[in-house]
């Protein structure tokens, strides 16, 4: 089933959903189930699986020098994707990120995806690789999560790579994209960021999901603003507890978002972990009350493998 059938179907209710991020190369499944068992009582109706793109290390070599070579840390989010659905019987949304991948590596992850009935993706550009300094495509691969969202969209059409396949398979992907309340980092201003972002609707996009925020002013001014432009797919907010001291600069620093100064006053004034973990679960818990008393589609909780501290919050919440 779609994501955005869900919300067709949720009757003007506000859905939860989780995601989860795969397992470091040589763990296993255990890490994903042990994070979402205990989220399943609240009846996600689907489940993000996140990627990351490849890093790269350098090897010393017998002769004494370096040689750099790339791997992927977190490898095998379709089978993920795939093990939650069979395990749970809830649907998958694995994130397709532009960077490291080749047009024809994109199309046959999305042939797998179809064969799979897995009918939901997220279609993301994807971060630079560290050290990099600036995002760098593969060759032959995508700039944009426009791009993407094209590709895919032309799959939906039976159009693929090769213009030798006639009467190809239509696919039926929901295709998900990116939004950011405070603007993408790299873009000029808000309003340049809506543009991209009405693009790939109109391209062929059915919803948005924001990066994490913690004033939901932001996500509100977010919405009205993404309607005035004509963008009229569903807006989904994402949302991460706040539960360490060393996130008040390691959360701006990495995603280009301003904290309130009442989260940041109130962490920092906290006598201990235990006591700023209380502050960071009971703003998370307010900010959800306030989305889901407005109508927010779906609050889309990242775990990041905290799952007692999303339980904690979703309780107050559902």
């Amino acid at each position: 089933m779609k994501v955005t059938d869900y919300f067709d179907n949720a009757n003007g209710n506000t859905l939860i959903s989780f995601e989860v991020l795969p397992p470091l190369k040589g763990g296993s499944m255990k890490a994903i189930f042990d994070t979402l068992d205990p989220l399943m009582e609240f009846k996600p109706p689907f489940i993000d699986v996140t990627y990351h793109r490849e890093e790269f290390i350098y090897v010393k070599k017998t002769t004494g020098y370096y040689e750099k070579t790339a791997i992927r840390k977190r490898p095998g989010t379709v089978g993920i994707c795939a093990a939650i659905m069979h395990r749970y019987g809830v649907d998958a949304v694995p994130h397709l990120i532009c960077g490291g991948f080749t047009k024809e590596e994109t199309e046959n992850v999305l042939i797998d995806l179809n064969f799979l009935d897995i009918n939901n993706v997220l279609a993301l550009r994807g971060d630079a690789r560290k050290f990099d300094g600036k995002f760098i495509p593969e060759k032959d691969g995508h700039n944009y999560a426009l791009d993407m969202v094209k590709q895919i969209a032309n799959m939906n059409n039976g159009k693929y790579l090769d213009d030798n396949i006639e009467n190809g398979e239509k696919t039926n992907f929901c295709i998900g994209i990116a939004g950011y309340p405070e603007k993408h980092f790299e873009a000029p201003n808000l309003e340049s960021d809506l543009a991209f972002a009405k693009q790939k609707v109109e391209a062929g996009a059915n919803y948005i999901v924001t990066q994490m925020f913690f004033d939901n002013k932001y996500y509100f001014e977010f919405v009205d603003r993404c309607r005035e432009m004509g963008i009229n797919v569903p807006i989904v907010p994402g949302l991460k507890p706040l539960t360490k001291k060393y996130q008040l600069n390691s959360i701006p620093r990495l995603f280009h978002l301003d904290l309130p100064q009442e989260l940041a006053t109130a962490i920092t004034a906290a006598k201990d972990g235990k006591a700023r973990k209380e502050v960071g679960i009971e703003w998370s818990i307010h900010q959800s009350k306030e989305l889901k008393a407005k109508g927010a589609p779906c609050l889309h909780y990242y775990t990041m493998g905290d799952v007692e501290t999303i339980k904690r919050i979703v309780e107050k919440v559902y």
